[in-house]
């Protein structure tokens, strides 16, 4: 019907706040002595393991952050199971651990029950979080406020991309990495750049299809995660984020012209498995939508910093979804069966 396709004149809560990241990013970076404060408390611990933990999105900037803490602080990272706690009742040994909790609201019981019981046996915790004075936070030692204001919408935006940017932060204070910290300062232009790319004829064939994938490597992973989640409940369709290495360990089987395979590349040692991937896929005349690279078939903004570019093509997968969903007469700011606090034991 005419009703359903037709484009809604009042944009989404999500359109709203997918555009106010490039603005939150800037003030959030600008806050330098909050992450120099909290590298030195950090640095004081000596921890010599990261344990991070979050639901849904949240653990998505979880696993972006790995990356980061591995790739540039040699740490070992690890991610919680909040079960273990909330349901086997076996806290693990935390001595030498710093434990990351990740939430939006800070209001999920089985997150603030794995935190305390981090702290109690033995961890420095850490909330990165968008409400300082949450549950989340009071159960914390050390607090990284997001500032993202508040988000209306349920599937999280400006929160996700804010927390990977704080957290980016971090590790560039901890490492006194000029170079990522460099790729973080531009990082908001390039928000801004982003939000101009279209990439709604991909998320039309996902929408479209009966299952799609999404895929990339290393620093892209926790952002490829995210957008199978956000295709899941915003348009329906069961997404699945892979490895491009792991696509290859059986998922590949399931790959068809009719499941869309978007590609996220940032230049950097990963994208050749990304670049060998797009070939075959290519080649086996797959349905492929590329972002990033020579071989690129989304607008894109061209490479900036490696550790940067996932994060960035989080906004122009966000803007389809939203614009998708909402042409085919969905609600991208009330998914169903779904709530701003997740409250999971």
């Amino acid at each position: 019907s005419n009703v359903a396709t037709a484009e809604p004149s009042a944009a989404s809560a999500m359109a709203r706040e997918t555009a106010e990241i490039p603005a939150a990013a800037g003030r959030l970076l600008a806050r330098a002595d909050l992450f120099t404060n909290l590298a030195e408390r950090i640095e004081r611990a000596k921890p010599r393991i990261m344990v991070f933990c979050g639901r849904g999105s949240s653990g998505h900037v979880g696993v972006y952050l790995r990356y980061l803490f591995e790739v540039r602080l040699g740490m070992v990272a690890s991610a919680a199971a909040p079960s273990v706690v909330t349901a086997y009742r076996r806290p693990p040994d935390f001595r030498d651990a710093l434990f990351v909790v990740v939430s939006q609201s800070g209001r999920s019981p089985d997150v603030i029950d794995a935190t305390q019981m981090a702290r109690k046996f033995g961890a420095l915790t850490l909330a990165i979080v968008n409400d300082e004075n949450s549950p989340a936070a009071t159960a914390s030692e050390l607090v990284l406020p997001i500032g993202a204001g508040t988000e209306q919408s349920v599937a999280a935006t400006k929160t996700v991309v804010l927390s990977m940017i704080a957290g980016a932060q971090l590790v560039a204070a901890l490492a006194q990495d000029d170079d990522l910290s460099g790729g973080l300062r531009n990082l908001p232009q390039r928000l801004s750049g982003a939000l101009a790319c279209d990439w709604s004829p991909w998320a039309e064939r996902a929408a479209g299809a009966a299952a799609a994938f999404i895929v990339g490597r290393g620093y892209g992973l926790g952002c490829v995660r995210e957008i199978a989640l956000k295709v899941s409940e915003i348009l329906r369709v069961p997404a699945l984020g892979y490895s491009a290495a792991e696509l290859r360990h059986g998922p590949r089987a399931s790959v068809t012209p009719t499941t869309p395979v978007l590609v996220l590349r940032q230049n950097d040692p990963a994208a050749v498995a990304i670049d060998e991937l797009v070939r075959d896929l290519n080649e086996a005349r797959e349905t492929v939508f590329a972002a990033g690279g020579a071989a690129g078939t989304l607008p894109w903004i061209g490479d900036g910093h490696p550790a940067c570019d996932p994060v960035a093509m989080l906004i122009p997968a966000y803007r389809a979804i939203e614009a998708v969903a909402r042409r085919r007469g969905y609600d991208p700011d009330k998914p169903p069966h779904l709530s701003k606090v997740t409250r999971t034991l």
